[in-house]
C-alpha cells in the first residue's frame, strides 16, 4: 500500500491532495516483526513501531504508467524481484499492480468464482487420501541435500588495473593526448580500491563462533578531480576502514567475548560504520561500492550494493536436469558435457546514463533530495545461495561497462578448462569426484588470481577497441549518446571459486 502523510493535505475546488511519501509490502511488515522479536520487543511494541522505519521512501519507489503493456509492467517486476508496481499518472499514483493482478490476468470473475468453476476446477483436486506418500526427489536433489550441512569455502584471486591513460600528473583524454609511453599498469593509480578478510564472529544464533570471509569493491568518482580533490582518497579509506572495523570486531571478540562486540555484521552495517569513520575523518570524495560477506555453513553470499559496480554468479547446470530455459541451444545436446550459466546478477543503482549512486561526504551534511549521494540503508541488498563450483565475479563498472556478462562467462569456462578442473567426463565426473571426498582445492587457490588478471586485461583490451559495441556503447546509444568502442577506466576485479575444503587443507 501507498503511505500517505495527512498533515500536508489541502483541499483544492476540485480535488483532495494528500502527498504520498513511501511504500510498504506485507514483506516490509514481516520484516518489521522478525527484527522486533529478534531485537526481544514486546508484540505491543512491534506493533506500535511506526512504519516510516521500514517503507520505502518515495524517491526509490519503482513505478509503470498507464499506457505500459503487462508484459512490461511483468519484465519489471520480474527483474527486480517486487510484487507491487504503483502506476502514476499526472504526478499522481492512480493504482496499483500486484502479482496477484498478474495471476488474475485474462480470468473475470465469474472465471474464478462460482459453484461450476468450483466443480470444474477444484473439487476433484481438494484432500489427500492418507495412502498418499512423496515421491524421492531426483538424483541431483538427493546430492544437494547430503551436502547442505558441509561447509563451502572460497578461493580469491584480485586484479587491478589502473585507467589505461592515467598518469600520476592525470588522465589523457586519448592515446593520442596520453603520448606514445606504455599503458598504465600501475595500481596505485587507480581510483578503485578493495578489500578481502576474514573475520571470526559469532554465527545468526548467537550460539558459535564462525568465519565469515568478507569482500568489498569501492571506485572513487573521477569528477572530484575539477575540484582539487584525489578520488583515490575517498574510495581507499572507505574499503581500509571496512577492514580495520572486522578485524577490530574479531579482535574485540578473541579478548573480551562480550556477545555485542561478537554479532555477525551485516555488508550494509560495515558500510555504515566504515562511512561514519570517513566521515569522521573528513575525507572529501564520493565512490560507488559493493561490499559482501560469505556464510560458508549456510552457503549464502549477503551483499550490499550502491552504483554500478556489483556481483554476478555462475554456476554449471547440467542439461540432463536443467530446465528448457536454462538450456544451451546453440550446442547440440549429445555434444554437450556442462553448460556454465549466468544464475544471478545483481541490481545497478542509477540515477541517470553514466550517473551511479553513490556514498559521499562533501565537508558538510547534503538536505536536498534528489542528491546522488546514497546512506548505507539506501542500498541494494541481497542474499544468494551458493554451491560448490560456482564462480562469482564482484567488480567495479570498468569490467561490466567493457566486456558483455555472457562473455565474462565464456572466459570463466575457458579458466576452468585450462586450469583442468574439467575434463572430458564434464559435470558427471566432477560430481563422481566430490562423492569419492576429493577436492582441487590447491589447484584452485593457485589458478584463481589468473581468472580475475584474465577478465582485467578482456576489459581494457575492448576499453581501448573502438571497433565493437561495448556494454557501455550499446546503453549510451539506447540513451541517444553516440558513442562507439569501450570506455576506458579503472577496473578491479575480485574471482571467487567456490570449494568443498578450506584453502588451509591438503587436496586429496
Amino acid at each position: 500500500m501507498m503511505v500517505v502523510d495527512r498533515s500536508g493535505t489541502r483541499q483544492t475546488t476540485t480535488e483532495l491532495k494528500q502527498k504520498c511519501v513511501g511504500l510498504i509490502t506485507s514483506r516490509d511488515l514481516l520484516r518489521m516483526m522478525a527484527d522486533g522479536i529478534k531485537e526481544g520487543k514486546s508484540s505491543d511494541d512491534i506493533l506500535n513501531e511506526k512504519i516510516s522505519k521500514q517503507m520505502t521512501p518515495i524517491n526509490q519507489v519503482i513505478y509503470g504508467r498507464p499506457d505500459e503493456t503487462i508484459g512490461q509492467c511483468r519484465a519489471i517486476m520480474a527483474k527486480l524481484g517486487i510484487k507491487c508496481l504503483p502506476i502514476l499518472s499526472g504526478g499522481r499514483v492512480e493504482g496499483i499492480l500486484t502479482g496477484r493482478d498478474m495471476a488474475d490476468f485474462y480470468f473475470d470473475a465469474t472465471d474464478r468464482g462460482g459453484k461450476k468453476n468450483y466443480l470444474q476446477d477444484v473439487s476433484e483436486r481438494v484432500g489427500l487420501t492418507s495412502e498418499t506418500s512423496m515421491a524421492d526427489p531426483p538424483v541431483f536433489v538427493r546430492q544437494h541435500l547430503a551436502l547442505r550441512h558441509a561447509p563451502l569455502y572460497m578461493n580469491v584471486g584480485v586484479a587491478e588495473y589502473p585507467h589505461p591513460f592515467k598518469t600520476a600528473e592525470g588522465i589523457g583524454s586519448s592515446r593520442r593526448n596520453f603520448g606514445p609511453q606504455d599503458l598504465s599498469t600501475d595500481p596505485d593509480l587507480s581510483e578503485d580500491a578493495h578489500f578481502v578478510t576474514e573475520a571470526e564472529l559469532l554465527d545468526e544464533s548467537g550460539s558459535k563462533m564462525q568465519k565469515l570471509l568478507y569482500m568489498g569493491v569501492a571506485d572513487g568518482v573521477g569528477s572530484w578531480r575539477e575540484y582539487g580533490v584525489d578520488p583515490r582518497e575517498f574510495s581507499h579509506k572507505l574499503m581500509g576502514e571496512c577492514e580495520n572495523i572486522l578485524r577490530e570486531a574479531t579482535s574485540q571478540c578473541v579478548t573480551s567475548g562480550n556477545e555485542s562486540s561478537c554479532s555477525m555484521i551485516s555488508p550494509a552495517e560495515l558500510l555504515a560504520q566504515s562511512y561514519e569513520r570517513t566521515k569522521a575523518a573528513n575525507v572529501i570524495g564520493s565512490s560507488t561500492v559493493c561490499c559482501a560477506l560469505f556464510d560458508s555453513i549456510h552457503h549464502q553470499l549477503h551483499f550490499s550494493n550502491i552504483g554500478d559496480s556489483g556481483i554476478i554468479v555462475l554456476r554449471h547446470i547440467d542439461s540432463d536436469v536443467a530446465s528448457t530455459l536454462q538450456r544451451n541451444r546453440e550446442t547440440p545436446r549429445n555434444e554437450r558435457k556442462s553448460d556454465l550459466r549466468i544464475a544471478f546478477v545483481s541490481q545497478q543503482q542509477l540515477k541517470s546514463f553514466n550517473h551511479p549512486y553513490q556514498m559521499g561526504w562533501t565537508g558538510e551534511e547534503l538536505v536536498e533530495n534528489d542528491s546522488s549521494f546514497k546512506q548505507a540503508s539506501d542500498s541494494c541488498t541481497s542474499s544468494v545461495h551458493i554451491l560448490r563450483g560456482d564462480i562469482i565475479i564482484m567488480a567495479t563498472d570498468g569490467l561490466f561497462d567493457n566486456v558483455d556478462i555472457d562473455d565474462i562467462a565464456k572466459i570463466a569456462l575457458q579458466w576452468e578448462k585450462e586450469s583442468g578442473f574439467f575434463d572430458s567426463g564434464g559435470i558427471k565426473a566432477r560430481k563422481k569426484r566430490w562423492e569419492a571426498g576429493k577436492s582441487l582445492t590447491d589447484l584452485s587457490a593457485a589458478e584463481i588470481p589468473k581468472l580475475s588478471q584474465m577478465l582485467c586485461e578482456k576489459a581494457r583490451e575492448h576499453s581501448l577497441d573502438n571497433s565493437i559495441d561495448s556494454p557501455f556503447a550499446l546503453l549510451a546509444k539506447e540513451n541517444d549518446i553516440m558513442w562507439s568502442g569501450g570506455m576506458p577506466d579503472d577496473c578491479t576485479v575480485i574471482a571467487m571459486h567456490v570449494v568443498g575444503k578450506h584453502p588451509s587443507e591438503r587436496a586429496l
